[in-house]
Parts: C-alpha cells; sequence; structure tokens
C-alpha cells in the first residue's frame, strides 16, 4: 500500500483505503478493524495522503506529510512515544523534534493530534508506507 491508497474524509475519524471510483463518489473502506465501506461524494471532502503536507518557515513553504512520517519513523521507530490526547505543549514539543522548520503559527493542535493517530495506525495496518522508496536509486550511483 501507498500513500496514495489512503485517505482522510473531514467529518470522519481515522484513515481509508480508496477502493475505486463509483458513480456517486469514490469507494472507501476504513483502515481500522471494522473495515466500513462508506461512498464518500461531492459533500464529503477526501484528501489523499501523499497530497497533505505540513507548513514550514522554509523557503519552500511546507514538508510532504510522507516526508514527515519517515523522519517520525527514523527517530521514534514504530512508537512515537507520544499519545494524540498529549497537552498542547508535548504535542508541538514531538513535532519540534521531527520538522523543526514547522510553522508555529499555522499548525494547530488538532494537526499535530491526526498525525500522530495517523502514524500509530499506519504503523500497525501498513508499515510498508514508512519505508523510504528511493533505495534502488541510490544503488546505482557509483
Amino acid at each position: 500500500m501507498e500513500l496514495s491508497e489512503i485517505a482522510s474524509v473531514s467529518g470522519k475519524g481515522g484513515l481509508f483505503r480508496i477502493l475505486k471510483p463509483g458513480k456517486a463518489g469514490v469507494i472507501l473502506e476504513s483502515l481500522d478493524d471494522s473495515k466500513t465501506k462508506i461512498v464518500a461524494g461531492v459533500k464529503h471532502r477526501v484528501s489523499v495522503l501523499n497530497e497533505i503536507s505540513i507548513y514550514t518557515t522554509t523557503q519552500e513553504g511546507n514538508a510532504p506529510l510522507g516526508d514527515v512520517l519517515l523522519k517520525i519513523k527514523e527517530k521514534y521507530g514504530d512508537n512515537p512515544g507520544i499519545d494524540s490526547e498529549a497537552a498542547p505543549a508535548k504535542l508541538h514539543e514531538f513535532l519540534k523534534s521531527v520538522l523543526p522548520d514547522y510553522d508555529e503559527q499555522r499548525v494547530y493542535n488538532s494537526d499535530i493530534k491526526k498525525l500522530v493517530k495517523w502514524y500509530t495506525l499506519l504503523v500497525k495496518v501498513a508499515p510498508d508506507v514508512l519505508v523510504a522508496k528511493n533505495v534502488a536509486d541510490q544503488s546505482e550511483v557509483k
């Protein structure tokens, strides 16, 4: 599974696997144990994870979610060491440890809570998403 196959739906908790487009919208299946299927139509706001980024103060202005997830994996492994319900100061401290140049004014507590929840779920159900992809490219360089 890849980040381009996983989506978040506003108003719905958790993450969803994109199954296929349907006549009324996109058919999604929850990644949790319930495996609930929904059709996300025009009234839902669906965000594919590979299109999400986190605001930074760098020249680019953002960091792709995939890169941030890989940094969390590199630094913390399978356990980020924080709960999504932690105090706001702890949440910001956690994000600063993996993304020091995140924009503290534009990244809200709720954003960091989602990041922690998503990371914990991805470790459990889709750990292959948290593996760097460019390994083959590096082996060809001499």
